[in-house]
C-alpha cells in the first residue's frame, strides 16, 4: 500500500514536470509568435507614420513654396511700382526745374520793366511839375488854391441839387405813402370781415316744462339759494314759459351755473349737497374746456408753440368781454387783420398774427394787478418765453412803452380797427363790469371773507364769511363797515344791499 502511494506520488510529480515542460514550450512558442507579430505590426505602423510625415512634409513644403512665390511676386510688384514712382518723381523734378528757370527769367524781365517804369515815372513827375509851374504863372493862382475853389463850387452845386431832389422825393413819398396806407387798411378790413356780437350779462336756460322750476327752487327756496351761493349768480324764476334767467356780469359764472343746471335737471337729484358737488365738477370741466378752446383757437389760426399758460389764457378770453365785445372774437379778428396787413407790407405774417392774438392777454390774468393790461400782457408773454418783438408789440399797443419794431404799430392799428367798427363795442358795459369788480374787491379786502358775489346788476353784494373766523356779531359789524366803505369810495345809482352769510356746517361720515 505504501509503495503504491509512493508510486502514485512519483507518477504525479513526473506528470507535473512533464506538463509544466509542455506548458512552457507552448507558452514560449505563442509568446514568440506574439512578439514577432507585434514587431511586424510595429514595422508596418512605423512605415505608415513615416509615409504620413513625408506626405505632410511635402504638402507643407509645397505651401511654403507657394507662399514664398506669392511674396516674391508682391515684392516684384512693389519694386515695379517704386520704379514707376521714381520715374514719375524724376519727371516732375525736371518739370519743376524748368518752371523755376522760367520764373527766374520772368522775374529778371519784370525787374527790368520796373526800372524802366520808375524812370518814366520820374520823367512824368518832372513834366507835370513843369506844366503846373506854367499854369500857375499864367493863372496867377497856386495849384492848392485852384483845387479848393473848384471843390467849393462843386459842393455848393451838389448841395442845391440834393436838396431839390430830396424835397421832390419826400413829397412824392408822402403822397404815395398816404395812398398806399389807406389802400392797405381798406383791403385788410374788407378781407377780414366778421360779424359783430355784443356780450350780454344774462343767459337763458331752457327747460322742458315748468314743473322743473319748483324742483330748482326747492323747499323754501333752499336749492336756488345754494346754487346762487355756489356759483355767484342771480337766478330769476318768473312766469316766462320754459325758461330760467341766469344773471351775472361774469360770463364764467353764468356758464358754470348753466352747465350745473343742465346736469342737475338731467340727473333729477336736486338738493344743496348735490348742487355743491355738481358745481365743483362743472368748474373742473370748464377749466378743461377753456384749455381745449385755447388749443383749437391756436390750431385754427395756424399758431404753433404757444406756452400752455398762454393757451389757457386764450381759452379764458371766450368768457371775457371788452366794452361788450367778446374778447376771444376780438383777439382772433385782430390776429387775422395783423396777418393780412403784415403780408401787404412785406413783413412776417405769422409773427404779426401771433402778436395780434396775444395783445389783450393782460385783460384775463390769474391774479388782479394794478398794471395797465398792455404792460401786464407784455410781462406775461415775456414770462412764457415769447420773442422780444412779440412782447414789445403786446406792451406797446396802447403806447405805455416805446415801439421797437414795425410789428407794434401794426398790432395797435389792427386793435383799433377791430374795436372801432360800428357796433363792435359798448362802453357802458365795461364801466358796469368795472363797478361790479370794485364792489367785490372792497368786500374781499376784509379778513375772514371767503367769497363775494355782486348780483342784481350791482344792487346787492353777497359776502360769504368763514363760520370759524367770525361770530354773528362780527358779521353784522362787517356788513355795516362794507356799506360805509362802498358809500365813501364808490359812485353808483340807487342803493347797494350788503348781505353777509355765515354758515355753520357739521359733517360726519357713516362707514
Amino acid at each position: 500500500m505504501t509503495s503504491t502511494i509512493i508510486a502514485v506520488l512519483v507518477a504525479l510529480i513526473i506528470g507535473g514536470f512533464i506538463g509544466y515542460a509542455i506548458f512552457r514550450y507552448v507558452v514560449t512558442g505563442k509568446y514568440k509568435q506574439i512578439i514577432d507579430s507585434a514587431h511586424k505590426e510595429a514595422e508596418v505602423a512605423k512605415e505608415k507614420q513615416l509615409l504620413e510625415v513625408k506626405e505632410k512634409f511635402l504638402n507643407k513644403k509645397s505651401e511654403l513654396e507657394k507662399e514664398v512665390q506669392q511674396r516674391n511676386q508682391k515684392i516684384q510688384a512693389n519694386e515695379n511700382r517704386l520704379k514707376q514712382r521714381e520715374i514719375s518723381l524724376n519727371q516732375r523734378q525736371e518739370e519743376l526745374n524748368r518752371l523755376k528757370h522760367d520764373v527766374d527769367q520772368n522775374q529778371v524781365q519784370i525787374d527790368n520793366e520796373r526800372k524802366v517804369l520808375e524812370t518814366k515815372k520820374v520823367e512824368l513827375e518832372r513834366m507835370q511839375e513843369q506844366e503846373r509851374t506854367k499854369l500857375e504863372e499864367l493863372s496867377g493862382l497856386s495849384a492848392e488854391e485852384a483845387k479848393n475853389r473848384l471843390v467849393e463850387s462843386m459842393k455848393d452845386k451838389a448841395r442845391m441839387d440834393a436838396a431839390s431832389y430830396i424835397n421832390e422825393v419826400v413829397d412824392q413819398a408822402k403822397l404815395d405813402a398816404n395812398q398806399k396806407a389807406k389802400k392797405i387798411v381798406i383791403q385788410t378790413i374788407q378781407r377780414v370781415a366778421t360779424e359783430t356780437a355784443i356780450e350780454n350779462s344774462v343767459s337763458v336756460f331752457h327747460i322742458d316744462n315748468d314743473e322743473v322750476k319748483g324742483r330748482i327752487i326747492g323747499r323754501e327756496g333752499r336749492n336756488i339759494r345754494a346754487l346762487e351761493a355756489a356759483t355767484g349768480v342771480e337766478i330769476v324764476v318768473d312766469d316766462t314759459p320754459e325758461s330760467i334767467i341766469i344773471s351775472a356780469f361774469d360770463p364764467v359764472r353764468r356758464e358754470i351755473c348753466r352747465l350745473a343746471l343742465h346736469q342737475l335737471v338731467a340727473d333729477g337729484r336736486i338738493h344743496p349737497a348735490r348742487i355743491e358737488e355738481v358745481v365743483a365738477k362743472v368748474k373742473k370741466q370748464l377749466e378743461n374746456e377753456i384749455i381745449e378752446t385755447g388749443k383749437r383757437t391756436a390750431i385754427d389760426l395756424g399758431i404753433h408753440g404757444l406756452h400752455p399758460d398762454l393757451i389757457r389764457i386764450v381759452g379764458k378770453m371766450k368768457y371775457r368781454s371788452s366794452y361788450g365785445q367778446n374778447l376771444l372774437q376780438h383777439a382772433r379778428e385782430t390776429a387775422n387783420l395783423c396777418s393780412v396787413m403784415a403780408a401787404e407790407l412785406g413783413l412776417n405774417p405769422k409773427k404779426a398774427k401771433r402778436a395780434g392774438l396775444l395783445h389783450d392777454i393782460g385783460k384775463v390774468p390769474d391774479e388782479e394787478s394794478e398794471l395797465p393790461h398792455a404792460l401786464l400782457g407784455g410781462k406775461m408773454a415775456e414770462r412764457c418765453k415769447e420773442k422780444p418783438e412779440i412782447v414789445n408789440a403786446i406792451a406797446a399797443h396802447h403806447d405805455e412803452v416805446e415801439m421797437q419794431t414795425l410789428l407794434a404799430p401794426i398790432v395797435q392799428v389792427c386793435d383799433a380797427i377791430s374795436g372801432a367798427r360800428p357796433g363792435a363795442r359798448r362802453e357802458i358795459v365795461e364801466a358796469y363790469i368795472k363797478r361790479l369788480n370794485d364792489l367785490e374787491a372792497i368786500a374781499m379786502s376784509y379778513p375772514g371773507v371767503t367769497k363775494t358775489y355782486a348780483i342784481q346788476a350791482g344792487r346787492e353784494l353777497r359776502v360769504i364769511v368763514g363760520a370759524d373766523k367770525m361770530t354773528d356779531e362780527e358779521s353784522t359789524n362787517l356788513s355795516n363797515e362794507i356799506a360805509e366803505k362802498i358809500q365813501n369810495e364808490m359812485t353808483y345809482p340807487g342803493q347797494v344791499k350788503i348781505t353777509v352769510i355765515r354758515e355753520t356746517r357739521s359733517v360726519a361720515f357713516a362707514k
